[in-house]
């Protein structure tokens, strides 16, 4: 008899980031399956949903909800950083694990996170060593008003200047604002070299369809001269993005079709973490009666892993792929390379983070 185990699920299924939620929570779902389906190992997983909906304010209790009423020690969820960091303290003080499956901006190390998706020198670090000697040193950044956007355009900064390189303008919106006129108009008048959008949802799909319209206007402004940079859109959000999405140069783990990954084919790299992240779990439980309700550090110690001990990060390829008639094509490739969350391989000099969790 396989042992039941309940495992939390906490994405939002409406809101200004809903398409990547889905994936996430549909990798999880169809990993579950399988994990509930193999005969090889001696335990099930029993899915405890909650939905946030959207509401930044609602991780936090539904997480302790999870935690309080249910025997699950271990949440699949939160997409946004902010909602990541929200939980944080539920589990700490709940004795709780988050499996975060969404690619973020590094600067954290938790005892209660897992990351399974990449960090900055996974996806930001080697998209600027690739565009800068493509099609030069001069940027502009927009971002949304939250930890993402402002930690991403900071290393970008860095990064950027520290190549002898210019940042021509930075520009934030609130998340889930559609107004993006500012932005374009700066944009039209500083003719950077390329663009870093860390907008998320609907101010990026927002962005992307008025830059395209830029394009038609002025050539500078396609990808072929000057093409927009994105380290978090992924195949799940096209439905959102339609033409708009054409040019769209990405970095990541996973590219629909374009190598494989552990389980079979997904839509995207979010539906693939956390895929991964289910799959990952239920082999560190297996054959350990009880290992469920341990804290991370006993989960880890003496266990192969895909998890670094240390730092609780996995090791990714990096991938660099740019959307050509409505598929990303790999322009790049680099094998398996170890999250390096504080950045401590001298890249760029660390900063303090937003909020530093241990």
């Amino acid at each position: 008899m396989k042992r039941r185990i309940e495992l939390g699920l906490l994405y939002s299924r409406s809101g200004s980031y809903t398409l990547i939620a889905e994936a996430c929570r549909s990798g999880a779902l169809s990993a579950i399956a399988q994990v509930n389906a193999d005969p090889a190992l001696d335990i099930s997983f029993v899915p405890v949903e909650r939905d946030p909906g959207g509401n930044v304010d609602l991780y936090g209790p539904l997480c302790e909800e999870i935690l309080r009423d249910t025997s699950a020690r271990h949440v699949i969820g939160c997409v946004t950083s902010w909602s990541r960091k929200e939980v944080i303290p539920v589990l700490e003080k709940l004795g709780g694990t988050l499996w975060y499956t969404v690619p973020y901006e590094g600067f954290e190390a938790s005892d209660h996170v897992v990351y399974t998706h990449a960090c900055p020198n996974q996806h930001l670090l080697p998209l600027l060593d690739w565009v800068m000697p493509a099609h030069g040193r001069r940027t502009y950044l927009t971002g949304s008003n939250y930890i993402w956007g402002w930690e991403m355009n900071r290393l970008a900064r860095e990064v950027v200047t520290q190549a002898g390189g210019e940042v021509l303008g930075e520009r934030y919106l609130p998340i889930g604002s559609r107004e993006v006129g500012r932005m374009i108009d700066e944009i039209r008048f500083a003719r950077p070299d390329f663009i870093v959008n860390s907008l998320i949802g609907p101010s990026s799909y927002e962005f992307l369809a008025a830059y395209r319209a830029l394009g038609r206007e002025d050539a500078h402004f396609t990808a072929q001269n000057c093409p927009v940079l994105s380290c978090n859109l992924t195949e799940c959000e096209f439905p959102a993005l339609g033409q708009a999405a054409e040019g769209l140069v990405a970095a990541g783990p996973y590219f629909r079709g374009a190598q494989d990954w552990p389980g079979g084919n997904f839509g995207s790299s979010h539906e693939a973490a956390a895929f991964a992240a289910v799959r990952e779990l239920a082999r560190l439980l297996h054959g350990r009666e009880g290992i469920e309700n341990a804290g991370l550090p006993s989960l880890l110690s003496g266990a192969a892993s895909v998890v670094d001990e240390k730092t609780h990060h996995t090791r990714l390829p990096v991938l660099i792929a740019q959307v050509r008639g409505g598929a990303f094509q790999v322009v790049r490739a680099q094998s398996a390379v170890a999250g390096d969350p504080y950045l401590t391989r001298g890249r760029v000099a660390p900063a303090p983070s937003l909020r530093v969790v241990s």
